[in-house]
């Protein structure tokens, strides 16, 4: 049975990845999603924070073991700073929490120390496919054996820093079985396209890449010869998504909270009236019931059990509290709720996505 006392050392780096939510990414949020960019100074501040550093063992130049129930826990307080820094800051772990979870021990030996020993880089993931009905499972992009390789045919989307990336971790099927490649920076036959406009994370640069013909060697296949097993990784980043939506509902749910009771009318606080303090009761009960389930599905991925069917649950619970929540928050603060002065409808415009953001997080 799993507890829910979170251990010192996951108190301690919550607190400070909290601290860091509140001064730096909260603070730069708005500006970030008016000009389109986070400040390069926030994002390095978050990594210098070291929660993915954290989850890579000492042999591979880290500080930790991976931990999915606390890397579930600061990426909650991430997502309450800011869904498009978190996502910026967790960039790095698309690429490193693979290899670490599937990689053959040379993949781990040449890439993972110096990921884990230096500054933030844009290493990156390519994992989601422009179709309305994209599920992993279904993945169009291929990678064929020829010779020697593979060659990789497709189109991705949602690809962060891909114009900037030193290596690119890209998903294909191969024999109906999706897989990972490692694919460096100026491999031919990649064409990165313009940047994409959302209509949220819009400080997080994401791009549309084609993939025509790249060739890459036999042992850029994550896994080696005979692949992995992609299942854990597709619920890693489930329960990685899930929990920054929970963040974000938290963030929402207090901002709406606090206004209730500061904004009077007819002479009381608004959050004295019986609908709007009944509004409040069920975002606050959904987002507690949302947080249990993503927990339970870190926990089983921690455990070595079968996570796929407890973190697509808490992926789904997650996009529809998230929504309702940042909706609620919005007609709690009435008018000021569509003033873009007020965060709550930028959380609104990013929660819409959540569950479109599988493949940009990973724990």
């Amino acid at each position: 049975m799993y507890g829910f006392e979170p251990n010192e050392e996951q108190k301690m780096l919550v607190d400070s990845v909290r601290r860091y939510a509140l001064n730096d990414l909260r603070q730069a949020a708005h500006e970030a999603d008016e000009s389109g960019d986070f400040p390069e100074g926030v994002i390095r501040k978050g990594w210098e924070l070291g929660v993915l550093q954290a989850s890579i063992p000492e042999r591979y130049g880290g500080f930790g073991e991976r931990s999915a129930v606390t890397g579930v826990l600061a990426a909650e307080m991430l997502g309450w700073g800011d869904l498009a820094g978190a996502l910026a800051v967790m960039t790095p772990g698309l690429f490193a929490l693979p290899i670490l979870s599937v990689g053959t021990e040379e993949q781990k030996q040449e890439y993972l120390p110096r990921l884990a020993e230096g500054d933030w880089t844009a290493q990156t993931a390519a994992f989601i496919e422009p179709a309305y009905d994209f599920h992993p499972a279904g993945m169009r992009t291929t990678a064929v054996e020829e010779g020697d390789g593979f060659v990789i045919d497709g189109e991705k989307v949602f690809v962060p820093f891909a114009d900037r990336a030193e290596s690119t971790l890209v998903y294909a099927r191969v024999n109906g079985d999706p897989q990972a490649f490692l694919v460096p920076e100026g491999a031919k036959g990649i064409q990165i396209c313009e940047r994409e406009r959302l209509m949220g994370i819009r400080g997080l640069p994401t791009f549309r890449i084609k993939l025509d013909k790249v060739r890459v060697p036999g042992s850029a296949r994550l896994g080696g010869p005979h692949g992995h097993d992609f299942s854990t990784l597709a619920a890693a980043t489930d329960v990685a998504v899930a929990s920054l939506g929970v963040g974000l509902s938290q963030a929402a749910y207090e901002y709406a909270l606090n206004y209730a009771k500061e904004r009077e009318a007819f002479g009381v606080p608004i959050g004295q009236k019986p609908v709007i303090a009944f509004m409040l009761a069920e975002m606050v009960t959904e987002i507690e019931a949302s947080r249990l389930l993503v927990w339970e599905a870190a926990w089983l991925l921690d455990a070595g059990k079968d996570a796929g069917r407890a973190a697509y649950l808490a992926l789904t619970s997650v996009s529809d509290t998230a929504m309702m929540v940042t909706d609620r928050a919005v007609q709690i603060l009435g008018g000021h709720g569509y003033i873009r002065e007020h965060p709550v409808e930028l959380w609104m415009r990013n929660g819409r996505g959540l569950p479109a953001f599988a493949g940009l997080a990973m724990v």
